[in-house]
């Protein structure tokens, strides 16, 4: 096995351990009241889904997109992927499991919402978003190949539609306490965006 396939692999098992407990945390979230639309979700939805295929599907990709944008080779910048993707995915478990039973996969308003401002979001308004754009850009720094990083712009313009929605049913729902929020603490980088 080549030393980029260990790191593949290794980056693999990190997404398959955060979708398993995607999916199992999935099952407590409460009752939904309010939902965004079909075609607003549809629109993110194809935008995040082909990010996610041009990640880890290359076979489906003509081959300019396959191109080798980073030297495979380099065990420094490998390490640095793993590590990052880590990091992104610790980060985004650990806002899943804060949020509680208030988290939803597609843009609610839930029973009894409670707007959570402690833990990572304190530190960033839509820290899921940043752990998994963290994760998605390291993981395609692992590839190095060109698909990785055309499908992160997509991966950032779907999260931005969806986190922009997010944030007009959040000023619907909690007003000036929401808006309050949104001044103090920054979308997805601290003290940047």
């Amino acid at each position: 096995m080549q030393i980029k396939e260990i790191f593949s692999t290794g980056v693999a098992y990190l997404w398959m351990a955060l979708w398993i407990v995607w999916l199992a945390s999935a099952l407590t979230a409460k009752r939904s009241v309010q939902r965004q639309t079909v075609a607003s979700r549809l629109e993110q939805t194809i935008l995040v889904t082909t990010a996610f295929f041009l990640l880890f599907d290359r076979r489906l990709w003509p081959h300019w997109l396959r191109q080798r944008v980073l030297p495979e080779d380099d065990v420094a910048l490998l390490w640095i992927g793993l590590l990052l993707t880590a990091a992104g995915v610790g980060f985004a478990i650990l806002a899943r499991f804060w949020i509680g039973r208030n988290w939803s996969g597609t843009i609610t308003i839930k029973e009894q919402h409670e707007l959570i401002q402690t833990g990572p979001y304190r530190i960033v308004r839509h820290p899921i978003y940043t752990g998994l754009l963290l994760a998605y850009l390291s993981t395609a720094i692992v590839h190095g190949e060109l698909r990785g990083f055309v499908g992160f712009v997509l991966l950032l313009l779907g999260f931005g539609l969806k986190l922009r929605m997010e944030e007009t049913f959040m000023v619907q729902q909690f007003g000036n306490v929401y808006l309050d929020y949104k001044q103090r603490v920054k979308a997805l980088v601290p003290f940047v965006v």
